[in-house]
């Protein structure tokens, strides 16, 4: 791995000449091979240097890593890929991102790790192993949030002890920032992109801080951008969620012809849920080989809320379900390593943290847990649950960016009609942000995920044409 220096000085001076460049023969980047395991695409790799602090350009430098798979024809520009999280990683998603053949003929797609994840500067705050699990604020039995208030004092210690100068620096407002210096090491004077879940408020927030410097845009399963609450509303947006896409699971669930069948009919599945989560909150079951080691009525909505995410979901979540209802083994769900768990959890409460300020009176989240409770059974209160963010150490050193409808009218926005982690009523409150930049095609389907994710031929050739040729529909869509 080879790392580029004072490539920004040498863009300035060539700004002129970038323009006609093509990506291939961009003057700031060296290109090494980075294949992914399992597929046959040939894919390179490069190390930016971008700074740490972008309002002190010429200060201190922090590597990030992209990768590239170059157009297969003529290319017509760079397609970003924005990864969702915040925390996940993208530096292979050029390679296993199952992209229609014309568009990996027209564009250089285009890959990177945000600030602080995997290869681009890790971060870490070395949490207690249970502590990195704990992201997702899950009250007690009967809402109680004392736990979750030593959790979050713990994990914001944690934080403050190890995460370093990186870890302070890392924000939305950043990341876009980051995305503007990759436009420029690739030697265009714009760029399309796809952002996905969380990558749809950084897509959203690059189209508000450089707007002339977006060409086509595609923001798939999107945030509220409420500039007041952010991830707060993101967060509380779970309770909706939740119940949109409950009643997929249920029909699923009741079918005759399943053989995971948990119930008579639809209507009986919602209450045998909650029963059950009722249950372990007053005796957990032994979970051996998970973390921890006890299945509790956390850890079923905790399933619930992966369980949910996709249709192939389901039959782990029933499984669960059923071992729950007759005391037998449960599957233990695959989760990431120790190590790129940390970093996504640093990398997540950096970000919803540094984003925007979060409540920190205690009482007052108690009681807001309570009627939350009242209101939506599934989520047990925990959309409006003290997380980390109620003990963060630091306040955010910048404005969340207000998205607006000043701008190209160059955003297309799909979105599944009952998605658990952002729900349809979320995405059109960024569809009214953007105003008349934006036509939002909406996929009759559930889950987290709608471009190629679905198979909704009316929601994924509507995206394809209007990457490949620019066109949108006149007006919103329903698929």
């Amino acid at each position: 791995m080879k790392v580029l220096r004072r490539w920004t000085a040498a863009l300035s001076a060539l700004s002129l000449l970038v323009v006609a460049l093509p990506a291939s023969a961009a003057p700031a980047t060296r290109w090494e091979p980075c294949p992914v395991a399992g597929s046959a695409e040939r894919q390179e790799c490069a190390t930016l240097t971008v700074p740490l602090d972008h309002r002190d350009p010429h200060g201190r430098k922090i590597d990030l890593r992209i990768s590239r798979i170059p157009a297969k024809g003529t290319s017509r520009g760079a397609l970003v890929i924005i990864p969702g999280g915040p925390g996940n990683s993208g530096l292979n998603r050029p390679s296993t991102v199952n992209f229609p053949a014309e568009i990996r003929e027209s564009f250089d797609l285009i890959g990177f790790d945000p600030r602080g994840v995997g290869q681009s500067s890790p971060v870490s705050c070395g949490m207690a192993a249970a502590d990195a699990r704990r992201l997702t604020p899950w009250p007690g039995p009967d809402g109680d949030i004392s736990e979750n208030i030593a959790t979050a004092k713990r994990m914001s210690e944690a934080c403050a002890r190890n995460g370093g100068d990186v870890l302070r620096h890392i924000s939305t407002r950043n990341e876009a920032r980051d995305i503007d210096e990759i436009r420029k090491a690739l030697g265009r004077s714009k760029i399309s992109y796809w952002g996905l879940s969380y990558g749809t408020y950084v897509g959203a927030t690059y189209a508000t801080l450089f707007p002339q410097r977006t060409d086509r845009v595609v923001l798939d399963s999107s945030d509220d951008p409420d500039p007041r609450r952010v991830a707060r509303g993101w967060l509380a947006n779970y309770a909706v969620g939740f119940e949109d896409r409950f009643p997929d699971f249920a029909r699923w669930a009741a079918d005759p012809a399943n053989p995971l069948r948990l119930a008579d009919s639809p209507d009986a599945v919602r209450p045998l849920f909650l029963d059950l989560a009722a249950k372990l909150d007053r005796a957990p079951q032994d979970w051996p080989g998970a973390v921890p080691p006890k299945l509790n009525g956390n850890a079923l909505r905790e399933t619930l809320l992966r369980g949910l995410s996709t249709d192939a979901g389901f039959p782990l979540l029933a499984r669960t379900m059923a071992a729950a209802r007759d005391g037998s083994p449960a599957p233990v769900p695959v989760l990431p390593p120790d190590a790129v768990l940390q970093n996504i959890s640093a990398v997540a409460a950096a970000t919803i943290c540094q984003d925007v300020t979060w409540p920190r009176d205690i009482d007052r989240i108690a009681r807001d847990v309570q009627r939350n409770r009242a209101r939506y059974p599934l989520t047990a209160g925990m959309p409006a649950n003290a997380g980390i963010c109620s003990s963060w150490p630091h306040q955010p050193a910048e404005r969340p960016v207000e998205v607006t409808s000043h701008g190209p009218a160059n955003v297309l926005l799909v979105q599944n009609r009952r998605d658990v982690a952002t729900p349809l009523s979320g995405a059109w409150k960024l569809r009214e942000a953007f105003g008349r930049r934006a036509v939002m095609v909406t996929v009759d389907a559930g889950g987290h995920g709608s471009y190629l994710a679905t198979g909704n031929a009316c929601g994924d050739t509507t995206v394809t044409k209007y990457l490949l040729g620019g066109a949108r529909p006149a007006h919103d869509l329903h698929c």
